[in-house]
């Protein structure tokens, strides 16, 4: 066995420590879109009043008057294709 003998901190300092937190947008590749935006902050605005499940979702968005890109209402079968094709 081998020792070392550590002669000072090699850590930086706190405010000089990477951040290690998710980054919000780290995996875009490009800004989020004014649409992109509006939906996320309707998600958002949602699932705040209490909302966790998708049916009370499509509800929410639906009376919050956000429509899908092609304008039509929210429903429970396009909104995982809707969400997916957002994500590309």
């Amino acid at each position: 066995m081998q020792l070392v003998q550590v002669v000072g901190s090699q850590l930086p300092a706190p405010s000089q420590e990477p951040d290690r937190y998710l980054q919000p947008k780290q995996a875009q590749y490009r800004a989020p879109t004014n649409y992109e935006d509006l939906l996320g902050d309707a998600i958002e605005r949602t699932f705040a009043s209490g909302v966790h499940d998708l049916a009370g979702l499509v509800e929410s968005l639906n009376r919050q008057g956000m429509t899908t890109r092609a304008g039509e209402r929210w429903t429970e079968e396009n909104y995982g294709p809707e969400i997916a094709a957002l994500s590309r």
